[in-house]
């Protein structure tokens, strides 16, 4: 067993390593001597270090302010109450950029028609032939649509006016959040108010939420309500009368009420 080191030795090795350049013994953290410190700010002649960054001495650092959160329904009222006609409308909506709806979007679907139509039909949001297509109401819920406008005499090429709640396309088709209908819904109210229709006609249950603030399509069909100032009759979405069609009957009714209103004097 070897003896402990004497005094003099021990002397020895700690001179020999403070001339290798040791200047610690022992450190609490490990220390990166190869990291380079930042450079302090440079003081003018006469000032102190603190005046150099333009701080009181002795005072913390002043933190940066936080950006303003941005509201999208009030940048969304504000461009589209900026819009003059329908074609600048379109362009507020393509140039909206809050929407994340946009992102996944291969077309914003805006209307089709004839605007300053007696009817505007407004329906959800597009699916996926209306996404890749850039027009509402296309697919096969679309056709069937035509159809049931033209057993009670109007065409969208001629007497109808067409659009969505939200213009572009939800992703797996899902339904639109409350969120997103609320950021679109300052658009589609000047839609309406530079369409000019004389009644509006809501296809489903995010319609009504939309315009009239409730659900229960069921309960809400054929029963006639108001909204910006005009008539309004909710009516089952064709793609729900393509999943059930024992309700097309139900449907007819509401065609028949839609055609005695427009035989109506205004």
């Amino acid at each position: 067993m070897e003896s402990a080191i004497d005094y003099w030795s021990a002397k020895a090795l700690l001179e020999w390593q403070v001339e290798l350049g040791a200047t610690e013994a022992l450190c609490e953290e490990p220390v990166n001597r190869y990291e380079l410190a930042a450079p302090a700010p440079k003081a003018r002649q006469g000032q102190q270090p603190d005046q150099a960054s333009g701080q009181k001495p002795g005072m913390p650092p002043p933190v940066a302010p936080r950006p303003k959160p941005v509201d999208p329904v009030a940048e969304a009222r504000k461009a589209a109450a900026a819009a003059p006609e329908l074609p600048s409308l379109r362009a507020a909506l393509a140039e909206f950029r809050h929407c994340e709806l946009k992102l996944g979007a291969r077309n914003l679907v805006f209307g089709d028609g004839q605007p300053g139509a007696r009817v505007m039909v407004i329906g959800e949001a597009p699916g996926r032939e209306e996404d890749q297509q850039g027009k509402p109401f296309v697919g096969p819920a679309g056709q069937l649509l035509d159809r049931m406008l033209a057993a009670i005499d109007l065409d969208r090429a001629k007497n109808v006016y067409i659009t969505n709640v939200l213009p572009w396309r939800p992703q797996q088709n899902r339904d639109p959040s409350t969120e997103e209908i609320d950021m679109m819904l300052p658009f589609l109210a000047r839609h309406v108010e530079l369409a000019q229709p004389d009644i509006l006609v809501l296809m489903g249950n995010i319609s009504c939420q939309a315009v009239l603030g409730k659900r229960g399509i069921s309960r809400l069909r054929g029963n006639w309500a108001e909204a910006w100032g005009k008539p309004v009759l909710p009516m089952f979405h064709p793609a729900y009368l393509l999943r059930q069609p024992e309700q097309k009957r139900a449907a007819w009714a509401d065609l028949l009420e839609l055609k005695a209103r427009l035989g109506a004097p205004n």
